[in-house]
């Protein structure tokens, strides 16, 4: 069995390629990533002393590099998490999060139908289903629900999803797709929230707040998320998509208050800067139908999850300095 898994530099990515590379010794594990300025190579350097791993730098909308390196690797699976995924920078440059993450996706699915791929799986995100109201405590996004993506990010995301589900009604490929929700964990670029507070309590930089901190997300643990992916591909069905989230929702300030207290800062300084637009109120996911057809829950309690995100970071203080500065991109010799 040989694996291409996209974007698996990336903060995802890498959590699925170390817990796969690991369990499975018997699969091959091809992994392709641009190493734009959140892919980052030391995230699976280590894994290159594996037998069963190799890595490919490069592009996925780069068609003729993307088919060469299908014919020449004869995959029979593909994970594609390549995207940018910022939703800040989606909304200053809409255009590149179309070009990798819907054109991108359909080199992938033409070059699967070309090469007889037996499987593609495209993950997603919970913020194709758009926002829910704050207090409609009882709503929880499911996977028929319609999609309302509210930024150029979830477009993208939400556009590569019907792509690949009418591939598979079109043309018959085996598609399958996740939706999950806002993940936390080691390795995530300091861009999102959980890192960039803890990041702040390191440098003691101030905290900015969009609005009042009042938008709700539910929050899963990375390792819960690739666990979840790793039952799609073994059990999933043709044209289905599952949803997985944390069963932890939070608002800002709430996850804010309590990275402070982990971090046992009393004093960090809060600033609210203007709400960013397109800003979608709550997010929250049913996750009924993973639980019930592949037999998946989230294992880690978002309490402790966010200590062994502590944890990571405070014994990873130079990789965090590294990705920020650019450093890491030397690792990478080609």
């Amino acid at each position: 069995m040989k694996i291409l898994v996209t974007g698996g530099a990336g903060f995802i990515g890498a959590n699925f390629l170390i817990y796969m590379v690991n369990k499975y010794p018997n699969y091959f594990f091809v992994c392709l990533d641009d190493l734009t300025y959140a892919g980052n190579f030391s995230n699976i350097e280590r894994l290159l002393e594996k037998k069963n791993f190799k890595f490919v730098k490069g592009n996925i909308t780069d068609r003729k590099f993307v088919y060469n390196l299908f014919e020449k690797e004869k995959f029979d699976w593909v994970v594609n998490f390549a995207a940018e995924s910022h939703v800040t920078n989606s909304i200053d440059n809409p255009s590149l999060f179309f070009e990798s993450n819907l054109m991108g996706t359909q080199v992938l699915l033409d070059a699967s139908l070309k090469y007889d791929i037996k499987k593609f799986h495209q993950v997603s995100t919970d913020e194709v289903y758009g926002s829910l109201k704050i207090e409609d405590k009882n709503k929880k996004f499911n996977e028929g629900d319609l999609l309302k993506p509210s930024t150029p990010y979830a477009s993208s995301k939400a556009g590569a999803d019907l792509l690949a589900l009418s591939y598979a009604k079109t043309y018959g490929l085996f598609v399958t797709i996740s939706r999950c929700s806002n993940n936390y964990g080691p390795y995530q670029f300091p861009e999102k929230l959980i890192p960039l507070v803890i990041d702040s309590v390191f440098n003691n930089i101030d905290i900015c707040i969009h609005g009042h901190g009042e938008h709700v997300r539910d929050w899963i643990f990375v390792e819960d998320h690739v666990e979840g992916i790793d039952l799609v591909l073994h059990k999933g069905l043709m044209g289905n998509i599952y949803n997985f989230g944390g069963n932890s929702e939070k608002t800002t300030l709430e996850i804010i208050d309590l990275l402070l207290e982990k971090l046992e800062d009393k004093k960090h300084k809060l600033v609210n800067v203007n709400d960013r637009k397109g800003n979608d109120l709550r997010y929250s996911i049913d996750f009924s139908k993973a639980s019930r057809e592949l037999g998946w829950k989230p294992k880690h309690k978002f309490e402790k999850g966010i200590e062994e995100t502590i944890e990571w970071y405070k014994k990873n203080k130079k990789w965090l300095e590294d990705i920020k500065t650019g450093e890491y991109q030397k690792k990478y010799k080609g």
